[in-house]
């Protein structure tokens, strides 16, 4: 199985993950990373690669991006491992995606990841399992929010071993991001029909519930106060952007 499987990643300035996923990927033929412009050595680390090819595509949206890497770029096999920088396939589901033997109508494999706070493993997370592994043709991306979503057109299989979600970069650098990413969900919230968010995003478009019950899901319901000073971290991330959202709800009330 493994030799009909293309991994693609869209990067830009990754330096601080690019190496170590690829590290665990030198056993595709090929890797597609399509880049949007980095300017760190996110290219340069990829280089040492050999089975690694880069496209470079200015971004626009993740959707669009998404599109492009997997059907403009070039890949040719059957299958594509849709990853982020961040993403570690581990031995243990790299063994158990190589003795797949998918059936004819099976259009994609879900996977469950364990989220990691500088390595150091978290017991649960708020990262859904995603459609990582699918057969080309049977999926489409869709933008939501700040990010994007595919869409599969057929059965999906939910894989036992999990990816390793481990983003090493600054916490400067996830400030700046979330301020983005946030500014985009607030739009989202506030055009959105309330029949068509879940439960998760009702409480954030109250501007109030969100926050606290993000700490409370992430400390009490998924036991992350177990998980000591990484546990903690993790629950203040989610927390702060969810404040950040709140901010920016409010922010688009007063203006208007």
């Amino acid at each position: 199985m493994l030799s009909q499987i293309t991994p693609v990643i869209l990067t830009y300035n990754e330096a601080a993950n690019i190496g170590r996923s690829l590290e665990r990927l030198v056993w595709a033929r090929e890797v597609v990373i399509v880049d949007s412009g980095s300017t760190d050595d996110t290219l340069a680390i990829a280089a040492r690669f050999p089975n690694v090819r880069t496209v470079q595509r200015p971004f626009d949206t993740h959707a669009q991006q998404w599109r492009f890497a997997v059907e403009e770029a070039g890949v040719a096999s059957d299958w594509v491992l849709r990853l982020d920088c961040d993403y570690m396939v581990e031995p243990a589901l790299r063994d158990e995606i190589a003795a797949l033997v998918p059936a004819a109508e099976t259009a994609a494999y879900e996977i469950a990841f364990t989220y990691c706070i500088e390595g150091r493993p978290l017991r649960a997370s708020l990262y859904p399992a995603l459609p990582v592994l699918f057969r080309r043709g049977k999926g489409r991306f869709v933008q939501d929010g700040h990010t994007e979503k595919l869409r599969i057109d057929g059965p999906v299989v939910k894989l036992r071993h999990r990816l390793l979600h481990d983003d090493r970069k600054s916490l400067e650098r996830w400030l700046q991001s979330q301020s983005r990413y946030q500014a985009i969900e607030a739009e989202k919230l506030s055009t959105r029909p309330w029949s068509e968010l879940g439960w998760a995003d009702r409480l954030r478009r109250t501007r109030v519930l969100g926050p606290p019950a993000v700490a409370v899901h992430c400390l009490l319901v998924k036991g992350l106060v177990f998980d000591g000073t990484a546990g903690l971290l993790y629950t203040a991330q989610r927390v702060t952007a969810d404040v950040i959202l709140s901010m920016h709800l409010l922010r688009r009330d007063l203006d208007r």
